[in-house]
């Protein structure tokens, strides 16, 4: 691509970056407007930071700190006026801003501009009247994040319901996500059954909190998480990474890029990973592999077409969770309690299929056709605590065991149109598209109970393994297709409106039972007002629905979930390479299937979940080579109905404080240069859940609040290698990370635990 860019008189060409940096080719248009910045926007942002941060000093910390972030503030406003008097006196070249591009690797930052997530289009964050939050591939290295569970635990506004790695509960809001969308496209997703993608294949992750049922049809109101996965280049690129950690854990990845043909026209990518390691808890450990790869061929100038495979395979020894006492006290137990079996085992095998055609118009819109096709095969057998502990410790009870088969094969295939265009002399865009989903579900189940007491001190882990029999499978069948479109309309240069609906066709089957839902329409509205270049205020109405499948006293089905939210906010960019953003949401859950006291086995659709809440958060660059993600989110939880279904959950802390910064040196000339220091502080208030028993009954689990801190230290010996040492838990903090039931499902946190990581590119 050649751009040419008028400034100040000056006319140059803009060649491609000659590193082969990934840029989507449906960003080209995107990534030429990004292009023409003028260097005072930049001083003037820079102001606006120096200053602010003097003002934030003050209210945090006093006066003392605020007068000496003020003079700090002045003297550097004093050299970037310096620096700017001198750039009048010479030909301004053009500036660009690093991140405008839709891919995040090789960029080195925690920001980004762009997001696709809650949209059609690859938009700039500011454009999204949501909460938003991207995880950069920087973050994702810096973390050392393997599966996703594992990175949304560092994600502000996010919950993780530990388990084994893979199999984790994400939440949002008070909801779990149950879906997720790989590079846009919508895949069913099962904590139990380990369905989550391997990091290591991703270039970026996007979240997006509260509901999104304009392009999801149906779901939960937590929100969307899209992956970019990582695409190939038209530069030869190769890299490794190994990793070794606490509990004999290993992981080796090796990722390799480039042309296929002598253009580049046609290009591929192929991503492996090996990693092995056990637990802090007795008899756990994980294996994972994973093959990923892709071939993109440009069609023509302006179309491109995309194959990409991911499979995953998991061999887990898992391990299902402490019990609690009967009147839900949480036990002081060693970390390394295990109450399983060493028979316990978990393997699944996840495969996608990803097919996408993209034509680009001249006018910066686009076309697009795309299909995913997801095969699941899981099978696991385990034990676990039958129930709650007395007072010394010991399950009376005895030892239950789950044994489960089950195989998925979803599909999921969009075609959508999205172009700019004039009227009246406004600027407009529109999206048009239709989507089908379908998933079939073979589930087969047995449990059971090996008798005899057990002590928590003490737990026998040789346990007769039992011979399992099934019986008749469960087969679940849903399609479900939608027609979308959204209109954005600039009535004055500053102000874009955004209106949008979509109508939903649903049919479910399982056990010869039926929903079905027909022509449900879902709104959409939102507004987007830019009160500076850098700073913009947004509301937005969203909703969502969920379908139900019990029945009330006459027999029919009971009317869907429905979630509504209203979210106000404002999001800046402080500089090219800072994000930040400030919200305040109102979601409700309205219809939740309440039983009816009058007739036993029915449900009401009376309850109701309301939650309210503020969420503020920061990325990027603070000051050069000082990368910054912080985030905190305060929620408020009510269920306002008096009689809740089982299962009612407050997981969701009332405060959650998420920071994480890095520092480079850099510049100096001598041998700190290459040193980098990092840490990070993670704090949630306590939270609960209440626990409920097929009799009526109803436990309240609660845990205490906990703070924990990591820290890391690596060294980049030269472009291509790179050191990393960190330490999680610095201070071993013990502290409950998930509440259940009373007998399985509470987790302790992870004690501290170090690992190394050596990073080549080639």
């Amino acid at each position: 691509m050649k751009v040419t860019v008028k400034n100040s008189g000056c006319e140059d060409d803009l060649q491609p970056d000659p590193v082969g940096k990934v840029v989507s080719p449906a960003l080209r248009d995107i990534e030429m407007k990004m292009t023409i910045i003028e260097n005072r926007r930049r001083f003037t942002r820079l102001t606006h930071v120096l200053l602010g941060t003097t003002v934030l000093a003050g209210a945090a910390f006093g006066a003392h700190a605020q007068d000496t972030a003020r003079d700090a503030a002045k003297d550097a406003v004093h050299n970037a006026v310096k620096t700017e008097s001198v750039a009048r006196t010479t030909v301004l070249a053009p500036v660009i801003i690093e991140g405008a591009t839709y891919e995040t690797e090789g960029t080195g930052s925690y920001a980004t501009k762009m997001i696709s997530v809650g949209d059609k289009d690859t938009r700039l964050l500011r454009e999204v009247p949501q909460s938003t939050t991207v995880l950069t591939r920087e973050r994702l290295d810096d973390g050392n994040f393997t599966s996703l569970d594992t990175a949304m635990r560092k994600t502000p506004g996010v919950v993780v319901l530990p388990n084994d790695d893979g199999r984790s509960s994400i939440y949002s809001r008070g909801f779990e996500f149950d879906t997720i969308y790989m590079n846009g496209l919508s895949t069913p997703i099962q904590s139990i059954y380990g369905t989550q993608p391997d990091m290591a294949v991703v270039d970026h992750i996007e979240i997006l909190r509260g509901p999104s049922g304009l392009f999801g049809g149906t779901g939960e109101p937590a929100g969307a998480i899209n992956m970019r996965l990582k695409q190939a280049s038209d530069k030869f690129k190769a890299s490794a990474n190994t990793i070794f950690d606490s509990w004999n854990g290993k992981r080796i990845e090796g990722d390799i890029t480039g042309p296929l043909t002598q253009s580049g026209n046609v290009r591929g990518r192929l991503v492996g990973v090996l990693s092995a390691k056990d637990s802090w808890v007795d008899t756990v450990d994980n294996k994972v592999g994973v093959v990923y790869g892709t071939i993109q061929a440009d069609l023509n100038e302006n179309t491109t077409a995309t194959l990409s495979i991911n499979h995953t395979e998991r061999n887990i020894t898992p391990f299902n969770g402490l019990p609690t006492l009967a009147d839900g006290t949480l036990l002081d137990l060693d970390r390394s309690t295990y109450t399983g079996a060493d028979w316990n085992n978990f393997k699944s095998n996840v495969t996608q299929y990803i097919g996408e055609i993209e034509h680009r118009f001249e006018d910066g819109g686009h076309v697009k056709v795309s299909a995913l096709y997801s095969q699941v095969d899981t099978n696991f057998l385990y034990a676990y605590a039958a129930g709650a502990a007395n007072s010394a410790g010991v399950v009376t009870s005895g030892t239950r065991w789950l044994a489960r088969d089950y195989q998925q094969d979803s599909v999921s295939l969009d075609a959508h149109i999205s172009r700019p265009f004039e009227m009246f002399g406004l600027e407009n865009n529109i999206i048009g598209g239709v989507d089908y989903r379908r998933s079939k579900d073979t589930l087969y189940s047995a449990t059971g109970v090996i008798a005899g007491a057990q002590s928590l001190y003490n737990w026998n882990t040789h346990l007769a393994e039992p011979t399992v029999k099934y019986g008749n499978p469960t087969k679940t069948e849903t399609d479900q297709y939608g027609v979308y479109g959204q209109w954005r309309i600039k009535p004055i240069d500053k102000l874009t409106l955004i209106g949008g609906g979509r109508f939903s066709w649903y049919d479910g089957q399982s056990s010869g039972d039926e929903v079905k839902i027909d022509g449900k329409f879902t709104p959409y509205g939102g507004i987007v007002y830019d009160l500076t270049d850098w700073l913009s205020a947004y509301g937005s109405y969203t909703e969502i629905f969920q379908p139900q499948s019990v029945t009330d006293a006459s027999g029919s089905i009971i009317d869907p979930r429905t979630g509504r939210q209203f979210e106000i906010g404002l999001k800046a960019d402080l500089t090219d390479n800072i994000n930040a953003s400030l919200a305040w949401f109102d979601l409700t859950d309205k219809n939740r299937a309440v039983a009816d006291p009058n007739n036993t086995g029915d449900y009401l659709a009376l309850g109701k979940a309301h939650l309210k809440g503020i969420e503020f958060e920061v990325n990027g660059e603070v000051l050069p080579y000082w990368e910054v993600t912080a985030g905190y989110t305060y929620t408020d939880t009510v269920y306002e109905d008096t009689q809740r279904a089982a299962g009612s959950e407050f997981y969701t802390p009332e405060h959650m404080l998420q920071l994480f910064t890095k520092y480079t040196f850099n510049g100096r000339g001598d041998w700190t240069d290459g040193i980098f220091v990092g840490g990070g502080v993670k704090v949630f208030s306590s939270f609960k859940n209440i626990s409920r028993t097929a009799a009526g009954g109803a436990t309240t689990i609660e845990a205490p609040g906990y703070g924990v801190v990591d820290l890391q230290a690596g060294y980049k010996f030269n472009d291509h290698v790179t050191a990393t040492l960190a330490v999680n838990n610095v201070f071993d903090k013990k502290y409950y990370e998930r509440v259940g039931g009373t007998s399985v499902f509470n987790f302790y946190g992870e004690p501290r635990s170090v690992s190394f990581k050596l990073g080549t590119t080639f």
